[in-house]
């Protein structure tokens, strides 16, 4: 089980942090359940600005780069009410100290737009210990960023079944190659610091994005992620669109600099992007199928989170 917010078009952390992990799972065979999070849009923000158009904008992508409705379930907070009544029993099983340790929590705060933190970005471990659990979830594909997310659930399963009863399971988090992708100026790769890139972003406009793109003063070429971090993040982005091991592309540019390497980027992007955008041009055109996967996914998740709410109050009150 994994998602994201609706807060605007998934982009290349998003693709290589999960959504690849996503897709390789359920082409295994894998049960995938993928949540669009439009409650948590509030976190960090006082307002959901254009919801409906970026839930539809989500489900789009998610397609776009494989996902199939007809095996994965894709469904959203709010048409999920069992979903959310999780969360306030397994608020009991976390300290307010542990809420306030959370260093993604923390980070999240500073790139906060509001003025205070709401109490929603306070809990929002707890909510996501919800959406996984809910549907019993053994494995969320995660970026780096939110494996202290993922240890509160876990936190959170071991203690409703040490205190009650054997309900849930301990979820194992799965990193992928590239675990946390920086963005064009150097910091994580986010839609809130605008410096990503989406992965409906035209040719051109990746190709814009890429020549501000932040490197260093160095002429020779290495991916080196310790001492070299801007230059190398663009090398393994190359060589992921590539599928090839990034020294490598880095050995291929060499003395060629940063133009090269920003050029060898923008074309490996665009090539890889290609068949992306242009299925989700088709699926953003036919927004009547995107809500009818979204009201099947819904439908399914509902009588998941029906029963498993179910189970969760006859073992709290035995």
């Amino acid at each position: 089980m994994t998602g994201d917010r609706p807060t605007g078009p998934l982009h290349l952390g998003h693709y290589f942090g999960t959504l690849a992990n996503r897709v390789r799972l359920q082409r295994a065979g894998v049960e995938v359940f993928v949540l669009v999070a439009d409650y948590q849009v509030l976190t960090d923000r006082d307002v959901a600005d254009r919801l409906g158009e970026h839930v539809e904008g989500l489900v789009a992508d998610q397609l776009a780069a494989g996902i199939d409705p007809s095996t994965a379930t894709i469904f959203q907070h709010s048409a999920v009410p069992a979903l959310n009544q999780l969360m306030l029993p397994f608020l009991s099983l976390v300290s307010v100290a542990e809420l306030g340790r959370n260093p993604t929590v923390k980070d999240e705060i500073a790139a906060s737009r509001q003025d205070a933190v709401s109490g929603l970005m306070f809990t929002y471990p707890v909510h996501q210990a919800a959406d996984i659990l809910f549907c019993k979830a053994n494995l969320v594909p995660v970026g780096k960023d939110q494996l202290p997310h993922q240890e509160i659930t876990r936190t959170v399963a071991r203690r409703f079944n040490e205190r009650y009863a054997p309900v849930f399971p301990v979820p194992e988090a799965l990193l992928s190659a590239a675990p946390l992708l920086l963005g064009t100026d150097g910091r994580k790769m986010s839609k809130s610091r605008g410096n990503t890139i989406a992965l409906s972003a035209t040719a051109d406009e990746t190709a814009r994005l890429i020549r501000r793109a932040r490197t260093d003063g160095e002429r020779r070429i290495a991916y080196a992620p310790e001492t070299r971090p801007e230059v190398s993040n663009l090398v393994l982005l190359a060589a992921l669109c590539q599928d090839r091991d990034p020294h490598e592309v880095a050995a291929d540019i060499g003395d060629g600099g940063a133009a090269a390497l920003k050029r060898v980027v923008t074309e490996s992007v665009n090539e890889f992007l290609r068949p992306i955008r242009a299925r989700r041009a088709e699926l953003a055109a036919d927004r009547a199928h995107l809500r009818a996967v979204l009201a099947a996914g819904n439908a399914r998740a509902n009588a998941v989170a029906d029963a498993t709410l179910a189970e969760v109050r006859a073992a709290m009150a035995t």
